[in-house]
């Protein structure tokens, strides 16, 4: 399940959504801007940043990563990157906050001993989605993430109960947004499943809706506007920064001349990468 440009899509629809999982949320959160930057040299790829609106300068930058694998070195690559992104833009910003999601606590780093201070400081929020509490008393945008993290099995129920829930309560922009995010979640989780057992499966007839259209005709996409081959592009190259850290020139342009459905191959591969020879292995593979 492709998590990634699922989180892409919830923030870049709802940018207050993180701030619904803080503690301690700004007073105009709901002003907020959802994007995702790239810092240079070294080049790191921020998974979210949401920046104040440029009417109250200077302001907190926040940032978040969403992690549902375990990388023993997430810690050193998060904090660099964010601090990096703050020095190189110090004059907007007041202060940071930094957010990191993950499924589970099992997920988490093993060696935070480096981290502590940091992880104990106000600045750092640690949110561990199957410990928010039951997904039907969960605000709808939310219910969404921790759907993400639910066994198939109760995952059918839980949809249909949300999207009963969605129809009842969310005005009809909202509504419609919830609506095709849901749909997008069980089409990737259950991706193996014909067209009339996923309608069977949420009582609802996907064909009528933006998303099935999407995935079925135009294949599944990152989210971004710049298109599904560029997207997964882009979300492939990302991923190989995280696992194998900045890509030498030759290879982002092996990874770019690479069709759409060797880029969905790779992105699935590169989940058990540990070093560049992994992908010079999976590359030879390719082209044996």
């Amino acid at each position: 399940m492709r998590r990634d440009s699922i989180f892409y899509q919830l923030f870049q629809q709802s940018p207050s959504l993180l701030f619904e999982l803080l503690t301690n949320p700004p007073d105009n959160a709901d002003k907020y801007r959802f994007d995702s930057v790239a810092v240079k040299e070294p080049k790191f790829e921020i998974d979210g940043v949401f920046l104040p609106p440029e009417t109250e300068n200077p302001g907190v930058v926040y940032f978040c990563e969403v992690q549902f694998q375990k990388d023993e070195r997430l810690y050193e690559r998060v904090f660099a990157e964010s601090w990096l992104y703050f020095y190189r833009n110090r004059e907007r910003f007041s202060n940071l906050h930094i957010v990191i999601i993950y499924p589970s606590r099992s997920l988490e780093q093993s060696d935070i001993l480096p981290y502590q201070s940091q992880l104990n400081s106000p600045q750092v929020t640690r949110i561990y989605l199957d410990e928010l509490g039951d997904i039907r008393s969960l605000p709808l945008w939310v219910a969404l993430m921790v759907l993400t993290t639910i066994e198939d099995e109760q995952a059918t129920e839980e949809a249909r109960y949300l999207l009963t829930r969605t129809q009842q309560e969310a005005p009809a922009p909202e509504n419609r947004a919830i609506i095709e995010l849901l749909t997008t979640i069980m089409v990737y989780k259950f991706e193996n499943k014909s067209q009339r057992e996923v309608e069977q499966m949420l009582g609802i007839t996907l064909k009528e809706t933006r998303v099935y259209q999407e995935i079925k005709e135009e294949g599944r996409e990152e989210g971004r506007e710049e298109g599904r081959e560029e997207g997964e592009k882009s979300l492939v190259l990302r991923q190989l920064t995280k696992k194998l850290g900045e890509l030498p020139q030759e290879v982002r342009s092996q990874v770019e001349s690479l069709s759409l459905e060797q880029l969905e191959n790779l992105g699935e591969a590169l989940l058990d990468f540990s070093s560049m020879a992994d992908f010079d292995a999976w590359l030879a593979a390719l082209k044996a």
